[in-house]
């Protein structure tokens, strides 16, 4: 081989050689430098242990029994079942002063033991439910505390609409809602509805809160607005506080309170069985004579309310007349007086101040009477007037200077309330048109 062909073997080698180097260099410098890429590690996730808590209790790591009060059972019968000796019980009712009257447990209310989770099943506590919201805590070991807590409660809005074809309380449980909101209703309208007169087609329309503990539905907070048209009129009813330190009440669209000075009414009546009449045939005098009141046929016993605050000012039995009476004056313009009672309520005497829709009497027959009924009547400025047509003063207002935040507080609700309407007059308009085409 020439030195010429071996000068140039070795050049290519060296080339190879370096070309090998950079190559090398390169890959270092990519993966192990500036640039490397760096493949993550997953790292083990800590799982973290959740206990479940109920009463502030951990109970997984317990057994939990649920059990009812029985009629004529006492905690004192709980214990001893459980195997509270005596002389520990004796310590646990001594640290109820104060917390809570023993005397007040109730047959029906639910109440839990908890006993730890192996083969002794010691019990370690006792918890009573006082209401759906309150329970009270009985700790069965020293120092053997009883103590009381409130479940957490959360709230849900829902909707309810409706038409009238007999009563709203039909027209509730037809729509599977909760009858207590015939309740409520009836309470937001008492002073503007007579709601024993309301008619087949009137609807109504509300917003309201549900209260849920522990996932479990216990029953309606409060009707945050309503819509209810009756008589061809629209009775609007917004829940605002004017003062965010003092409870709220209901207004209409334009800031005037639903609440009145008297009531529509004051009892839940079966009919109105006579009228304001100044020549009326009495049916046990057989004559006509004036009846300045109306009559409100109720059964026996049907509680009866002052329509408004006042102090009563006369109270007695009437032989040959009213019977059982009271008559309560309100201000220097109107009194009213209340016939044929059964009974008194509790603690109504002559110089007591009642307040607008306390317990009076009861519904009876007593004296001049064919019936049970109520003779309900009212008097002005020391003159009879008719009930019916009882002109009852608003409450105050929202004031002028929160008018316009009210009016931006109920906008929004109002629009809601006009779309639950439009809804019904739709399925209402929807279902008109299926029956006339199977027809």
């Amino acid at each position: 081989m020439s030195k010429k062909a071996l000068k140039k073997i070795i050049i290519l080698l060296i080339i190879i050689i370096l070309l090998t180097i950079s190559l090398v260099v390169i890959h270092q410098i990519r993966y192990h430098g500036k640039d490397e890429i760096e493949i993550p590690v997953e790292e083990e996730q800590e799982v973290l242990w959740m206990p479940i808590i109920r009463y502030g209790i951990a109970v997984d790591t317990l057994d939990m029994r649920e059990y009812q009060v029985q009629n004529g059972e006492n905690i004192s019968a709980i214990l001893q079942r459980i195997g509270i000796s005596p002389n520990i019980a004796e310590q646990i009712y001594a640290n109820t002063k104060g917390v809570m009257d023993l005397k007040k447990i109730r047959a029906g209310n639910p109440y839990v033991i908890l006993t730890t989770s192996d083969s002794l099943g010691a019990p370690l506590y006792l918890v009573y439910e006082n209401t759906k919201i309150q329970y009270t805590v009985f700790e069965l070991f020293e120092p053997y505390r009883v103590y009381q807590e409130e479940n957490e409660v959360s709230f849900v809005t829902d909707t309810i609409s409706g038409v009238i074809t007999s009563s709203l309380w039909n027209a509730i449980i037809e729509d599977k809602s909760d009858p207590a909101l015939a309740a409520e209703l009836a309470d937001v309208y008492q002073w503007t509805i007579d709601f024993f007169g309301i008619q087949k087609g009137d609807e109504f329309y509300a917003i309201y809160w549900k209260k849920f503990v522990n996932g479990n539905y216990i029953g309606l907070d409060n009707i945050q607005s309503a819509l209810f048209k009756h008589g061809g009129k629209d009775y609007y009813a917004f829940y605002y506080q004017v003062d965010s330190s003092k409870k709220g009440e209901y207004y209409d669209e334009a800031g005037a309170s639903l609440r009145r000075a008297f009531l529509k009414a004051p009892l839940n009546y079966t009919r109105i069985s006579s009228k304001f009449s100044n020549n009326r045939y009495h049916p046990v005098l057989k004559r006509h004579r004036a009846h300045h009141g109306v009559d409100y046929a109720a059964p026996v016993g049907t509680p009866v309310y002052s329509i408004g605050s006042g102090k009563v000012i006369d109270k007695g039995y009437q032989k040959g007349g009213g019977g059982n009476y009271v008559k309560i004056k309100h201000n220097s313009i109107y009194t009213t007086l209340y016939m044929h009672l059964q009974g008194f309520a509790k603690g109504i005497a002559v110089g007591t101040h009642v307040s607008q829709g306390q317990l009076i009497g009861y519904v009876g027959s007593t004296g001049l009477s064919t019936g049970p009924h109520l003779d309900f009547r009212v008097y002005k400025n020391g003159s009879a007037i008719d009930p019916l047509k009882m002109d009852s003063p608003p409450a105050d207002p929202v004031a002028k200077e929160q008018i316009p935040d009210y009016l931006q507080f109920i906008n929004p609700v109002k629009e809601t309330l006009q779309s639950l309407s439009g809804k019904t007059f739709l399925a209402d308009a929807q279902f008109e048109e299926e029956i006339t085409i199977e027809e």
